[in-house]
């Protein structure tokens, strides 16, 4: 399950009205139907097209006549070193993950100014915060999404709409088997020790949308990594650097500086 997948259901025990998008029908009308007995609404689309992102807004309103919430959580991923990436892929990632929500959020903001209301969730990562060497291309477009929500709360400051930031570590999905290029370092995948269900993303999405919150960790151990970044960049981005290499090389790394430390 993903994460938007999960974000429907926790919406949905909470008696919202959905609006659901996606690419593949099917998985819509799966998702439509096990969040019954809640209203919910399918519309395929492929936010990989600019076209299609700005054509949707109109298409959910011709649903329920109004958005009071809307989730930005479509993202897709690339493990292959930037200077390895194709051009059309950097682009099609780029696109999904930063200038299709441009596109929404710049569809529903006349609509929720009218309204004197709304939330908008910014699905970002954690990614967006701390750069990872394995997904530097995907670090970049959430870090980009992370500054459009800081600035666009500043600029709808008392208009009644809300902007969050949600940023979730490693969330057990299938994100890492449909990437656009490369693999996860074993280093890495071995060494998930804040790893979280797609539910626990979801509730922490919606209670901070309750809660009317700036930005989610989650989980909330994550702000630990981003303040050492932050305070001490230069041994936190060593080490990352050292987890991107490959998983023997790594380990190595780590049994030389237990002997040395142990001289």
């Amino acid at each position: 399950m993903g994460i938007g997948e999960a974000c429907a259901y926790a919406f949905a025990r909470r008696g919202a009205r959905l609006i659901l998008t996606a690419r593949s029908a099917g998985s819509l009308e799966r998702v439509r139907q096990a969040a019954a007995p809640a209203e919910a609404a399918a519309l395929t689309a492929d936010l990989g097209q600019p076209d299609q992102a700005q054509a949707l807004v109109a298409r959910a309103l011709g649903c329920y006549g109004r958005i009071d919430v809307l989730v930005n959580n479509a993202g897709i991923g690339m493990y292959t070193p930037f200077w390895e990436a194709e051009r059309d892929a950097i682009r099609l990632l780029m696109e999904v993950n930063f200038f299709a929500p441009l596109e929404l959020i710049r569809g529903v903001l006349p609509y929720m100014r009218r309204q004197g209301l709304g939330t908008i969730v910014n699905v970002s990562s954690v990614a967006g915060k701390i750069p990872l060497p394995w997904l530097t291309l995907y670090s970049a477009s959430k870090a980009a999404l992370n500054y459009i929500s800081d600035g666009l709360r500043m600029e709808l400051r008392g208009t009644g709409i809300h902007v969050v930031s949600v940023c979730p570590g490693y969330v057990s999905t299938g994100f890492p088997q449909h990437v656009l290029g490369g693999a996860i370092p074993e280093a890495v995948a071995r060494r998930k020790r804040f790893t979280i269900t797609a539910e626990q993303c979801a509730e922490a999405i919606v209670k901070g949308v309750e809660r009317g919150k700036r930005t989610v960790v989650t989980p909330a151990s994550g702000w630990l990594l981003i303040g050492i970044s932050r305070l001490l960049p230069g041994p936190a981005h060593a080490l990352l650097a050292r987890m991107r290499r490959p998983a023997q090389t790594f380990d190595q790394a780590s049994e030389k500086s237990r002997s040395q430390s142990q001289r």
